[in-house]
């Protein structure tokens, strides 16, 4: 049970098909140490899955045995792109695609069912400023930087200054995955220019990602490694063995991760040169690994990110801890920075 002097903030982490539920308390402890997971419901449309984040925030408080009249506020945060107000983009969002999503404000559509404050971050930036909290910890994370690249199905990331959230004029600062970068050296000889999903050749989520994986670097080197075994899966079911195979040292699926280790090394680059942070975190599939696939992959991304001698000597290349819980830990930080804030510490 909680202090009766002490109130708590709620963090809710909304996918395609699932919500990921915390509790944070005033003092900074997270007060649920598993995944408290639920549907989202958002395929039912957006009143559907406002409905499940409230039952959602209900369910984690009866976990913690906390009552609603300690809530002082929620964060949430959903995929992008989407506005730093938490609407929709009017072309849709990642799971958020149907047309009655489109332009939708998720935000204030909770605050209104929960009549408490709501604190929006899109689910990237959640990560990176739980990654950057739990990196640092609670006495360095405002005097500190880092800039997050979690590769999944696309590429997320985020920017974090002074332990913030950097947002934009638009929300949609830290879209790491589709800054453009440059191929020459990265893709083999021959090798078809990889397109993203939002129609950008060459951006670093048509490299480093699962999806890049499926759409481009495996149909190209199983042509190179003529016979392989995983030409007889489809694709989709064949790029998701990749990682395996990876770990297994499987010569053709090290050709692809080096091109993603590159190509993150790569993207670290350009933020070595435009936000210099103290530290760069990685998180993904490939960090979820095996050790020595892991730390193989780390080696090769530090490889590729060219730092000043002066630097390297400041920052460091690390990874992302708690990655399934991140964005929900992520969203109850900063909702409770905001209600610190509200009442004048910190």
């Amino acid at each position: 049970m909680l202090d009766s002097n002490r109130w708590v903030v709620v963090g809710l982490d909304s996918g395609g098909t699932t919500i990921n539920a915390t509790v944070l308390d005033s003092a900074g402890r997270y007060l649920v140490s598993e995944m408290a997971e639920s549907p989202s419901c958002v395929r039912e449309g957006p009143e559907r899955a406002i409905e499940a984040l409230a039952g959602s925030l209900t369910d984690v408080l009866g976990l913690t045995g906390i009552t609603r009249e300690a809530v002082r506020a929620v964060g949430l945060d959903t995929p992008g792109p989407v506005t730093a107000e938490g609407v929709i983009c009017s072309r849709g969002a990642t799971n958020f695609a149907a047309a009655e999503w489109r332009g939708f404000d998720v935000r204030h559509a909770l605050e209104v069912r929960l009549g408490l404050p709501v604190v929006f971050n899109n689910d990237a930036n959640a990560a990176a400023l739980y990654a950057h909290h739990e990196h640092f910890g609670p006495e360095l994370a405002d005097q500190r930087s880092s800039v997050s690249v979690i590769v999944g199905t696309g590429l997320g990331g985020g920017v974090v200054e002074a332990g913030q959230v950097i947002r934009g004029a638009a929300g949609m600062a830290g879209e790491l995955g589709h800054i453009w970068l440059p191929m020459d050296g990265l893709l083999a000889p021959g090798q078809p220019m990889p397109t993203c999903n939002c129609g950008l050749p060459g951006d670093a989520e048509s490299i480093a990602s699962l999806t890049a994986i499926e759409k481009s670097l495996l149909p190209y080197w199983l042509t190179q490694f003529p016979g392989h075994e995983l030409a007889d899966e489809p694709i989709s079911v064949a790029a998701k063995r990749v990682r395996g195979y990876g770990e297994k040292g499987d010569p053709l699926a090290l050709k692809i991760f080096e091109q993603q280790a590159m190509a993150i090394g790569r993207l670290f680059t350009i933020a070595a040169n435009f936000t210099d942070p103290h530290v760069y975190l990685l998180g993904g599939g490939v960090v979820e690994a095996a050790p020595g696939f892991r730390d193989w992959f780390l080696a090769r991304v530090r490889e590729h990110t060219q730092l000043r001698e002066e630097q390297a000597r400041a920052s460091t290349i690390a990874l992302v801890p708690d990655l399934d819980m991140a964005g929900a830990r992520g969203s109850a930080i900063a909702a409770r920075a905001a209600v610190l804030s509200a009442i004048g510490v910190g």
